[in-house]
């Protein structure tokens, strides 16, 4: 009768650090995968872009805010925020810039409140020999982002601004302190959503 062959139950040294390779090697990029797993997929359907952080808006209210004249408008359940800086005439035309904190859903946008002139707008921008006229219409949050995005790179160049009423170009946001008051309202402003303005 052939003998059997006794196989040895036990891991020779050479499976053993193979193992503890492949495991080691395997924890590792499962700790640094998890590094870079700081963006996650938004399937909620929710539009965030407005969407603001507890401790961004606590920082605005505790902080920043000291700058602002504060309204409270129950009846939407929204704060709104006007910069203590801004131009207020009883006759001249101008465009206030406006954070509006909706607490009850955490998002903040921006509005833009024309005053002592009417939807929709017509406002010119000039700086350096360059030019450019903008339509604006009153509509929804998005598009007023939209308008301020668009108007941001010649508000941080201090371009000068023109606002159209009655056929007539009127200086818009022509004192130093106003265009120093909308570069701090858009630099809160994009905090609060933490977003790069």
């Amino acid at each position: 009768m052939p003998q059997r062959q006794r196989t040895n139950d036990s891991l020779s040294p050479e499976l053993i650090k193979l193992l503890k390779i492949f495991g080691l090697i395997s924890i590792g990029l499962v700790l640094l995968l998890s590094f870079f797993n700081t963006k996650r997929a938004n399937n909620s359907g929710e539009d965030l872009s407005f969407r603001m952080t507890s401790s961004s808006r606590m920082y605005f209210l505790n902080v920043r805010v000291i700058n602002y004249d504060r309204e409270t408008r129950s009846d939407a359940g929204m704060l709104l925020f006007r910069h203590g800086k801004r131009e207020v005439s009883k006759s001249n035309p101008t465009l206030d810039l406006v954070i509006i904190l909706n607490n009850s859903k955490d998002e903040a946008y921006l509005y833009l409140e024309p005053v002592n002139v009417e939807w929709p707008l017509e406002i010119r921008a000039s700086s350096g020999g360059t030019q450019e006229e903008f339509q604006l219409q009153n509509g929804n949050n998005s598009e007023f982002l939209r308008y301020v995005r668009q108007l941001e790179p010649w508000i941080t160049n201090e371009a000068k601004f023109e606002i159209k009423q009655n056929a007539t170009w009127v200086d818009l946001w022509s004192n130093p302190k106003e265009k120093e008051a909308l570069k701090t309202i858009l630099e809160d402003y994009f905090r609060l959503i933490n977003k790069q303005g």
